[in-house]
Parts: C-alpha cells; sequence; structure tokens
C-alpha cells in the first residue's frame, strides 16, 4: 500500500520536542558528555594462551602490527589498527615476540580520529552510561527550531526557488511553468526559497521571475532589506520589490536578535524567529503566473479579472502586449479564503480600474490564456514559521563554563561523547532529576596520597581487587572522580566496587593512598558516605534518545564551551 510519512509529522515532532521543555510537568532533557578515554579497537577474546603483554604487537591477520594497550579478562584493546574489516569469528589472534595466542570473539574497530558509529541497542545504552561524566538541563530558552542557513550572496547563491505550495513529480497543471523548482528539486521542503540578508532580515521569495520564456525564473538582482539603498528596488507593507521587470518579489518575515545570532546561528542552520510582517491572511494570493499559451486578448490594454474559487476578494491586474499576449500579471486584490482558485480567460468579463465591480466587456471568442494563482500556506504567510520553513530540526545551544556545577564539568579532562538524556532519576531514587548539572561519576576521599592521581589512568584497591579509570582529580580535597565498567575493570568476570580502607594506587602515576572511610559529610559538593561517593545519576535511568561519538574535546580552567546541537526529526 502506498503512504508516506509527511514532513508535517516530522514538524509536529519537533514541535512536541520543544513543548515539552517547558509544560507544566515538563519532559527533564539532559546534555550529557562522557568518554573521556581514548577510542581503541576492542576486541573479545576467549581461550588465550601464553602470556599477553602491552610491549609487542599483534602478528598478522587483520590486526597486523596493531599495539596493545591495555589487556583485561576477557578482551583487548588495541591500537593503530591496520584494517578495518571484520575478522571471521573464531579466528587466532597472535602477539609477536611472546607468541601469546586467543580466539576472536567479537571486535568493534574505532580509532582517536575514527569514532565507531553509536550503536541503539540496550547494550549500547549500559556502556554509554557507565563512563559519562556530567549532565546538563537543557531549558526551553536554550532550544530553537532551525532550518537551513542560505546567506544572501550572488556569487554563492545567484537563483532562487520560489515559494508555491504544488511542487511534484508528476504533472499537475503546471504547463509552461513545469512542476519543480527553480533549482529542480519536486518539493519545496529542502529547497532554496529563503535568505537571510546582511542586517540578519528572513525574506522569502514568493516570485522569482517566472515566465513562459523562463519557466525556471531568473537571477535575483539586488538584496532584500525593508530599508533598500536608492535603485534597489521598494518596500512596503512587508513586501520588497526589486522594481525590474520580471524582477524578484520577497516577503519579509523576520529579523533574528542579536541573542539569537549568537546562540542559534550556525554555518549551516539558522533559528526560526517570531513573524514580523503584516497579520498573516488565510487563503490570500500574492502572486499570479503567467503560464504561457496567452493569445487574441484585446491588445494593449490593462484589464481587472476576478480570482475565482472557494476564497473570495482577490483580483488580477493583466496588461497585455500589442499582439494580443499577456505582458504582465500582478496582484490588485488578494482576497482571503482560498483553497483553489482560477483565473478565468474565456467566458470571463473585464473590469475597469476604477470600478471592479462594473463589466465592461466579454473576451473575444478566440481569447487564449493559463494565469496561475499561487496560494498563501495554511494560515496565511507568518501564520506558522516552523510549518512555512520546514523547520523540522531542534537546535539546543548549551554553554559548558569553566567547572561548572561545583566541578560536576572537570576542566583537566577531554571528553569525546555528547548526547541527550531524557527524564534521568536521582541516584538511589525514584525522583526525576532537576538539578541544574548532574555528576555521572564516582567519587573516593584518599588520605594522604604519596602523589597526585592522573587523569585516565587505571586505579586499583588493595584487597577488594577493585578497578576503575580516573576521569579527574581534586589535589586540593584529595578527590578521585572515575569511571568503571566491565569492558575495562572486572575482576574475576564482575566489577567490584571501591570499599574499606584498602590503599588505592594509580598505574601511571604511582600514587598510593588509602580512603578515608571517615568522610561521612558533603565535600566539594560532593556527599560521601565511609569516604565514597555515587554518582548523581541513577545509571541506566531515563532515555538516551541521542548519542554523538567524536574526536577528543580538550578543556581546560579558562575555557567556556558553546555547543550546538542540531537534532532532526
Amino acid at each position: 500500500m502506498a503512504a508516506i510519512i509527511s514532513e508535517k509529522f516530522r514538524i509536529f515532532n519537533a514541535k512536541q520536542f520543544l513543548e515539552s521543555l517547558g509544560e507544566a510537568a515538563p519532559t527533564n532533557m539532559y546534555f550529557f558528555v562522557g568518554r573521556p578515554t581514548s577510542w581503541y579497537t576492542y576486541v573479545e577474546i576467549s581461550n588465550p594462551t601464553g602470556t599477553w603483554n602491552t610491549t609487542n604487537t599483534i602478528d598478522g591477520g587483520p590486526f597486523d602490527g596493531a599495539s596493545v594497550v591495555a589487556i583485561y579478562d576477557n578482551s583487548l584493546l588495541l591500537s593503530t589498527t591496520a584494517s578495518t574489516a571484520a575478522p571471521t569469528a573464531g579466528s587466532t589472534l597472535t602477539q609477536a615476540t611472546s607468541g601469546a595466542t586467543a580466539k576472536i570473539r567479537s571486535f568493534r574497530y574505532a580509532t582517536e580520529d575514527a569514532p565507531p558509529a553509536p550503536l541503539d541497542n540496550q547494550v549500547e545504552k549500559a556502556r554509554v552510561y557507565d563512563d559519562i561524566i556530567a549532565a546538563k538541563r537543557i531549558i526551553s530558552d536554550q532550544a530553537r527550531h532551525v532550518a537551513p542557513r542560505y546567506n544572501w550572496s550572488l556569487t554563492t547563491n545567484p537563483k532562487f526557488d520560489m515559494y508555491r505550495p504544488d511542487y511534484s513529480v508528476t504533472p499537475a497543471g503546471g504547463g509552461a511553468l513545469g512542476v519543480q523548482t527553480a533549482l529542480g528539486s519536486s518539493s519545496l521542503s529542502g529547497s532554496k526559497y529563503y535568505v537571510m540578508n546582511s542586517n540578519y532580515e528572513v525574506f522569502k521569495c514568493i516570485y522569482n521571475g517566472t515566465t513562459p520564456a523562463n519557466p525556471t525564473g531568473t537571477n535575483a538582482q539586488f538584496e532584500p532589506k525593508k530599508t533598500p539603498s536608492a535603485g534597489e528596488g521598494t518596500y512596503s507593507n512587508g513586501i520588497y520589490s526589486e522594481g525590474v521587470a520580471n524582477g524578484y518579489v520577497w516577503k519579509y518575515m523576520y529579523t533574528l536578535s542579536t541573542g539569537e545570532v549568537i546562540a542559534f546561528l550556525s554555518s549551516d542552520f539558522m533559528p526560526i524567529g517570531t513573524y514580523d510582517g503584516p497579520a498573516a491572511v488565510a487563503g490570500a494570493v500574492h502572486v499570479a503566473l503567467d503560464g504561457g499559451n496567452s493569445a487574441n486578448l484585446p491588445a494593449t490594454t490593462t484589464f481587472y479579472v476576478p480570482i475565482d474559487g472557494d476564497g473570495s476578494g482577490g483580483k488580477v491586474k493583466i496588461v497585455t502586449t500589442a499582439g494580443g499576449a499577456i505582458s504582465t500579471i500582478e496582484i490588485e486584490a488578494a482576497g482571503s479564503g482560498y483553497t483553489y482558485a482560477n483565473v478565468r480567460i474565456v467566458d470571463g468579463n473585464t473590469f475597469t480600474a476604477a470600478d471592479l465591480q462594473t463589466a465592461v466587456g466579454a473576451w473575444p471568442a478566440t481569447a487564449t490564456a493559463h494565469v496561475v494563482p499561487v496560494l498563501s500556506p495554511e494560515g496565511g504567510h507568518g501564520a506558522d514559521l516552523p510549518a512555512e520553513f520546514f523547520a523540522k530540526r531542534v537546535m539546543m545551544n548549551v554553554r559548558l563554563t569553566y567547572a561548572e556545577g561545583q566541578g560536576d564539568f572537570p576542566v583537566d579532562q577531554d571528553f569525546r561523547r555528547i548526547g541527550i538524556l531524557q527524564d534521568p532519576v536521582d541516584f538511589g531514587t525514584t525522583t526525576k532529576s532537576t538539578a541544574t548539572t548532574l555528576r555521572g561519576t564516582y567519587a573516593i576521599k584518599i588520605t594522604n596520597p604519596s602523589a597526585d592521581y592522573a587523569p585516565d589512568e587505571v586505579i586499583t584497591q588493595t584487597g577488594t581487587n577493585a578497578k576503575g579509570t580516573v576521569v579527574s582529580y581534586d589535589s586540593t580535597n584529595k578527590i578521585v572522580k572515575y569511571f568503571q565498567s566491565p569492558e575495562l575493570h572486572t575482576h574475576d568476570g564482575a566489577i567490584v566496587p571501591f570499599s574499606g580502607t584498602g590503599n588505592v594506587t594509580g598505574a601511571t602515576s604511582s600514587a598510593v593512598g588509602p580512603i578515608d572511610d571517615s568522610q561521612d559529610t558533603a565535600l566539594a559538593d560532593i556527599a560521601f558516605t565511609d569516604g565514597i561517593a555515587t554518582p548523581e545519576i541513577k545509571p541506566d535511568s531515563g532515555d538516551i534518545v541521542y548519542i554523538e561519538n567524536r574526536r577528543l574535546i580538550t578543556r581546560a580552567p579558562d575555557q567556556i564551551e558553546d555547543i550546538k546541537l542540531v537534532i532532526e526529526f
């Protein structure tokens, strides 16, 4: 059965997403950063023999020459892999010199320059939670509808499509005008029919010079502006006209504020602002086109003809040539209420300029012409900007300022993953999180460590065999923030939590110190019990609705990041 998912559905979803952020019982969306450690190829192994080490490389096969970065119970991390081809399950992996071997169970290729594509499955969700560093709540002021950005530039954008509601892949009354846009699209969605000028004013093209001689229109000449320069057209009542024969006509829509430019304007997208033109009129007709084949009309005459259909009040002005063909067509009155419209030449009446209701004669019996009224969008131009601009995308602007959230976002660590988390729950509760920022790491308070722990190093605890990877270290308060994951930190097949007072040793820094089990109060905005703190986000709570894996993004103590994230529905 033939069917489509319309653009309206995608726009509806984008609207629902934005509305959910500001409702009385809002959906709590959090922007998160994660993955503090490097991207490596992960190989799951079985039946290992010999002694694996991080000194020698792999010998032969798709991983020939790869370095062994780390060795865990049932897996290896490899760097500088030579191939992205999947090896055969069960094939043998051999390490040079040592001769150690293992069977390959599965693998996932990745390097720092080629992050892995995210997977949409339950296991991946759990792994994303494992290394979340921190999250920041997204409020309604931080999100906007956006559409592709088209700048005024006669070099980059010499010609524009014009707004028409009837583009199609199949002929439907297009005649000499065709049924595609000037630039060859069969749909208004995705076509180039609007522009942002140098004053951040946004105009919509409602006429681009389309005539029977130029069915795809002409190149634009002058920049549309509310205050055009002398000799570059006119602006009145929300309409800019180039003022030349078959020149462009633009409908003013809105002007971006300074705040919108800073927060939501990117090289590829522009925000949808608030309509700022004359009141929208549903079913108005602002443009009528000459469809060609006009002949035998009264010569060198001006006619005023009603627009017929289910609306009312619309009239067009037609000027003919000395040869009895149409010279120009203009809208005399836009009318309202049209969902279909036509201009009848044969068997119609002409009207005087002085009194448009007084018939002055019938068309000649041999007169022919094809006039195509162009309907305005539903509700009229400006009634629903997200729909008019097919804004099926939402941009979120999240600013990370230094170590905000009392250090929830550490400045001594980089990250490689960003995403959006819907309705996470506070750790140890069933309560939806509402805090501005949330820490995603575990933390331990150390007593008098021998040295500073280093970000990204593996830490282990004497007695428990607990393992973790350091995300950040607070040398003032002796707090280690860390994460644990089953790929990296298992002992005897399971993740062992840090507990008690056993010494915690850093593999790179050689720092050693016991957990301070007397720390039972908040320190540096972290709530400790027996020197151990859980994350503020309950693992696996809520839904991860967006994930993006990236090359590393570094942070610094004096750094502010404006992150613009665009989601397409």
